[in-house]
Formats: C-alpha cells, sequence, structure tokens
C-alpha cells in the first residue's frame, strides 16, 4: 500500500512516499504533481524516501518525469533518505547527484535561496 504526504512551501513541493511505489502507485502522483508543476505552483520537488520500503522502475520513471516537467523552468529535484539499494539505483540510473543529506527544512531553504537568488 502506498501513501503520500505531499506539502507545498514557497513553490517547493515536498513529497512523502511510503510502503511500496510500484506502477499502479506511480500513475496516481504523477497526475497530482504534473498538474501542480503546469499550474505554476511547484517550481521544486524534494523526494523524501525515508519511509518508502519498496521502489520498481515506475518509481524511478516518476522522478524522472517530474524532472522533465521541472526542466523549462529550471526547477530543482532532490532525493532524500533513499535506503542503501535505493542509492544504488539512483546511481545506477544517473539520479545519485540529486540525492541530499539533511533535513527536508534544511533541504527547503537552501533550495529556496538557490531558486530566489
Amino acid at each position: 500500500m502506498q501513501q503520500l504526504t505531499q506539502l507545498t512551501v514557497d513553490g517547493i513541493a515536498v513529497i512523502r512516499l511510503q510502503g511500496d511505489l510500484d506502477h499502479h502507485a506511480a500513475n496516481r502522483i504523477r497526475e497530482d504533481i504534473s498538474q501542480a508543476i503546469y499550474q505554476g505552483s511547484v517550481h521544486a520537488i524534494v523526494w523524501n524516501l525515508g519511509d518508502l520500503q519498496f521502489m520498481d522502475s515506475a518509481g524511478i520513471g516518476l522522478i524522472l518525469g517530474r524532472m522533465r516537467d521541472l526542466a523549462p523552468i529550471n526547477g530543482q529535484t532532490v532525493i532524500l533518505n533513499p535506503s542503501a539499494t535505493m542509492q544504488k539505483i539512483f546511481q545506477f540510473s544517473g539520479l545519485s547527484k540529486y540525492i541530499w543529506q539533511g533535513t527536508e527544512d534544511e533541504v527547503i531553504r537552501t533550495l529556496g535561496g538557490i531558486l530566489n537568488g
């Protein structure tokens, strides 16, 4: 069962994923996030994976697709708290440079400065 918590602070969406992220869950999440990006209410996404137990290739596709949605507005993507297994997946898929260390609040403060300054 996939649970999603989404919080938006100053145009930065914090997506907290819990449980399993498979194809069906990714499809449900994709629409909401893309719509917020296209409406202009989101210009950065923080993916907090600390409570995510499983992610298949659909999860990678979900993150890559939202990065593609953010590209025209030079939006930022941050991945927080991936498991050791997920870190390896991100390394193989070329996404390891988007993994940051720190808390959600620290990342939001940093992104706020990057995006606004």
